[in-house]
């Protein structure tokens, strides 16, 4: 009786040996089972090069079944006789790509690429997958894994940020995979081309509210609240740099250390921050939060957004305002009012480039108004 491995049954009745028993699919295709003493026993499959005659295997790895184990062997098969032999992983592919990059694009291109599969892709367990293996369930984990948002993000543009960031890093993967896929090591792009980026991540345009609706705010807020956003519109600091803020953090000669995102940083405070920052200290211990709520706790994501949602909806301002509007209108403010960005960026715990991006037009239309002064003739 031959030796069979297309049932359960033949598969049990083998002898364990090195050499696998091959079972024949078609003309020059065959699938191999080796039966090992101990275990589930691996598939194998043998491919024949009609052009060279030469033969070609392919390690599956482990199935439950024939049937299962045949599709990979086809799926293989498939690749063989459309492109190359060749298997490759994700991150494989991925390394191609940025020496492809390198010799078509140039170093700043290629540079791009291997700094997103860096961080995304080598040595991840995403990227250790055979492109004969993805499936679309692979790459919309790995994208939706990218959008890894802090719980006590106070930013309400993070979620946002991280989904456009996600789908720059999604489109240089896709570009990788198609490159494989034109150079006949994967057969089909079906894997990725049904994974969309994610949608509505343009920039949002940040809420400035004039000094009239500032006060309308504040009138319409708790006392607690008014106290709270108080704080941010002297200080341009972040709801939650201001809600971890202690007692401690606040020096009596003008200067406020606050730890965020960016690290830790000591900013100087105006007379007006001065003296609302002290009156909000009390003589507490230095323990204690800086800014407490009126029953003593300390502020929280979650407590602030309810209390802000109410004290907008009284005052009848736009939807989008947040509090982390406040630290918009701060840092406005503070580049009208002639200090320079690089000092703003200082005192805000984020970069000078940012504050050129998103405050630029603050900033030139200063300068217009100063050149107008200049007489050249």
């Amino acid at each position: 009786m031959a030796d069979r491995i297309d049932t359960k049954s033949g598969r049990a009745a083998l002898k364990p040996r090195a050499a696998p028993y091959f079972h024949r699919i078609a003309a020059g295709k065959f699938l191999g089972f080796r039966k090992v003493a101990q275990g589930e026993g691996a598939w194998i499959a043998r491919w024949r090069d009609p052009a060279t005659g030469k033969q070609v295997h392919q390690a599956l790895g482990t199935f439950v079944g024939f049937d299962e184990a045949e599709r990979a062997a086809r799926a293989w098969f498939d690749q063989c006789e459309h492109g190359s032999a060749e298997v490759l992983d994700v991150s494989e592919a991925c390394r191609r790509y940025v020496k492809d990059r390198k010799r078509e694009k140039g170093e700043a291109t290629a540079a791009d690429a291997e700094g997103r599969f860096r961080r995304h892709v080598f040595d991840k367990p995403f990227g250790r997958i055979l492109l004969s293996d993805l499936r679309v369930a692979h790459i919309t984990d790995w994208r939706n894994a990218l959008v890894d948002l802090d719980e006590e993000e106070d930013d309400p543009d993070a979620e946002r940020r991280a989904k456009d960031s996600a789908n720059r890093n999604l489109a240089t993967l896709k570009a990788a995979l198609n490159l494989a896929y034109r150079m006949g090591l994967v057969a089909s792009t079906a894997a990725w081309d049904r994974v969309e980026s994610f949608q509505r991540v343009a920039r949002r345009r940040e809420r400035f509210l004039t000094v009239a609706e500032r006060k309308k705010l504040l009138a319409a807020a708790s006392p607690e609240l008014t106290r709270f956003a108080r704080t941010l519109l002297l200080t341009a600091a972040r709801p939650g740099e201001m809600a971890g803020a202690v007692v401690g953090n606040l020096d009596s000669e003008g200067l406020l250390t606050l730890d965020g995102k960016t690290g830790r940083r000591t900013i100087p405070l105006s007379p007006a921050a001065l003296s609302h920052l002290m009156e909000c200290a009390g003589d507490r211990p230095e323990g204690d939060p800086l800014v407490i709520r009126d029953d003593g706790q300390p502020w929280s994501r979650y407590y602030w957004r309810d209390a802000m949602r109410e004290a907008r909806v009284r005052a009848e301002l736009p939807g989008d305002v947040v509090l982390y509007s406040l630290r918009h209108v701060a840092i406005s403010e503070m580049l009208v009012g002639g200090i320079d960005p690089m000092t703003v960026a200082r005192i805000a715990g984020t970069s000078v480039a940012m504050i050129q991006r998103h405050y630029g037009h603050l900033m030139k239309d200063k300068i217009v108004a100063k050149l107008a002064k200049v007489k050249m003739l």
